[in-house]
């Protein structure tokens, strides 16, 4: 047996969280997802992006997670007063050009139905075939100004 993969073996076991539970938010300062969802360190796996889209590079995060990790349940969270809601792609491009000095021309999925974004989000993990388990995909707002989460 190879020893590298036997080490990585017993120690995935000591990193799978204990809920296991991956969540897909966004990375905006304002959100303390352990304090929001009463999670310890250990219970989750937490995914941030811009606007917590379900960005190839967050589907690649998401599959190690369940494949490796074990995970089985994701959420993800979106929240009002988004930045990826309130600009659209053109200015955020203009904004990062204009602040690195080089043309950026990256989609960054933007929108502007918050609701609308996080079923196209929940849909495309629930139709990522690199992910073992996505029946358990929920989507939910937070509402910043009321600290108060509703599922969609």
């Amino acid at each position: 047996m190879n020893t590298r993969l036997h080490y990585l073996g017993s120690a995935a076991r000591n990193i799978e969280p204990v809920q296991h539970l991956a969540i897909l938010t966004c990375m905006d300062a304002r959100i303390d997802v352990s304090a929001l969802l009463g999670l310890r360190p250990g219970d989750a796996h937490v995914i941030r992006n811009a606007g917590g889209r379900a960005s190839n590079d967050a589907l690649h995060s998401l599959a190690v997670s369940q494949a490796v990790l074990k995970t089985r349940e994701v959420m993800v969270i979106h929240h009002t007063e988004c930045g990826l809601g309130l600009f659209s792609q053109a200015e955020l491009a203009q904004q990062i050009s204009a602040a690195s000095g080089h043309h950026f021309n990256e989609e960054l999925d933007s929108f502007t139905d918050q609701i609308a974004a996080i079923v196209q989000d929940v849909e495309r993990i629930r139709e990522c075939p690199y992910l073992p388990a996505r029946d358990k995909v929920r989507g939910f707002m937070y509402d910043l100004a009321a600290n108060t989460v509703t599922e969609v």
